[in-house]
């Protein structure tokens, strides 16, 4: 019983979410598209021509306000274990972003051409238990920063999302290391009990 009104408690707030809203209105496939257009608003990080990287895309809002940040000289890259519905200018590649056999496929069709931004909106299956999620967050969280580390080019910028908890603090130090600067962010768009903040990092460092 009380599930059900749980249920029906969320139902009701989505429906009347004026981002999700906008996303239909729109046409981006969640209303998670207005935390990336915020953040590339204020740190500007993508621009015309740029080679960017979303992992864990699916069901691709992100890719979504790439594509359309980059423009058509720009490329949009799309990870995700998850089947995508084809986006018209996204190149998607399905599988775990640390198998060889991925990483190999995406440096393929990258031909030589370096990456300028790094996206991950990843986020674990909610088990309940807040120690668990937290600790899936970071785990993610280290994934996303492993591969930027590996893939940014000198200068490029990075977008991770993670919970506030638990090994916060020491996953943001790390994350510091990689880059000139490291922004602390919370959307508009992210509900305000969401423990979700945003990490930007901007002008990265190298290998």
């Amino acid at each position: 019983m009380k599930r059900t009104k749980t249920s029906k408690a969320w139902m009701q707030e989505h429906v009347n979410d004026p981002y999700v809203q906008r996303a239909k209105s729109e046409g981006y496939r969640s209303r998670a598209a207005f935390k990336l257009i915020e953040l590339d608003d204020r740190d500007r990080l993508m621009r015309s021509g740029m080679v960017v990287v979303d992992l864990g895309a699916a069901p691709g809002s992100w890719s979504q306000v790439a594509l359309r940040r980059v423009g058509r000289e720009g490329r949009v890259f799309a990870l995700d274990l998850l089947p995508l519905e084809q986006l018209g200018g996204v190149e998607f590649i399905q599988g775990d972003f640390q198998e060889e056999a991925v990483l190999a496929e995406l440096e393929s069709r990258l031909g030589g051409l370096p990456v300028d931004v790094v996206l991950s909106d990843m986020a674990p299956n909610m088990s309940g238990i807040d120690t668990i999620d937290q600790a899936r967050s970071i785990y993610l969280g280290e994934l996303a920063l492993e591969f930027a580390a590996r893939h940014l080019k000198p200068g490029g910028s990075f977008v991770v999302k993670v919970f506030q908890g638990q090994g916060f603090m020491e996953y943001r130090n790390e994350a510091a290391k990689h880059f000139n600067a490291l922004h602390v962010r919370k959307p508009k768009a992210s509900r305000d009990r969401s423990a979700e903040v945003y990490l930007v990092g901007v002008g990265h460092r190298g290998v």
